[in-house]
């Protein structure tokens, strides 16, 4: 395993200069528990999922972590008719990291980021940093900006509340 300052993520955040804390957490099983780990409010857990829009076509979409992708909304934002969640393999070979440490921080390959407008003005977010763990907390401008983002309305509430495990 990579130690945390070696991560493309972190590396990618350390070079564009942002103001940014690690934080290291016991991995948890829900995004509930993930977030209590990271001492965050659950919609301030961002998601990083790997859609595939064709057989090599992927793009990440950051969810916060009390929503859901609502994908009529995203086809429509992307302006396609069909998409998918990427397989586990997809999203290693289009992002370079694990399921479950995916970050859109220091990805290899030149992927489409979109954001769901409830990160716009969040303030300070929790995204991975590429290993289990670790994650890097952020102003969500910073994050949007850091990866290109382009925001739009793709998500729905989760359905469940923070109470919840």
């Amino acid at each position: 395993m990579r130690s945390e300052g070696q991560t493309p993520a972190l590396q990618s955040v350390v070079s564009a200069g942002v103001n940014h804390d690690v934080v290291r957490f016991e991995p948890a099983g829900t995004i509930i528990d993930a977030a209590a780990r990271r001492g965050i409010p659950v919609g301030a857990l961002v998601k990083t999922m790997v859609v595939r829009r064709s057989s090599d076509d992927f793009t990440l979409v950051l969810v916060p972590g009390d929503r859901v992708i609502d994908w009529v909304r995203l086809r429509n934002h992307l302006g396609v008719r069909r998409l998918s969640l990427a397989s586990d393999a997809e999203a290693l070979t289009a992002t370079g990291y694990r399921p479950g440490t995916i970050t859109p921080l220091g990805v290899d390959r030149n992927l489409a980021v979109v954001a769901d407008a409830a990160l716009a003005g969040a303030g300070r977010v929790s995204v991975g940093a590429g290993v289990p763990g670790v994650a890097v907390h952020l102003d969500a401008a910073d994050l949007l900006e850091l990866t290109g983002a382009v925001v739009g309305e793709v998500t729905k509430p989760a359905g469940f509340s923070p109470g919840e495990s």
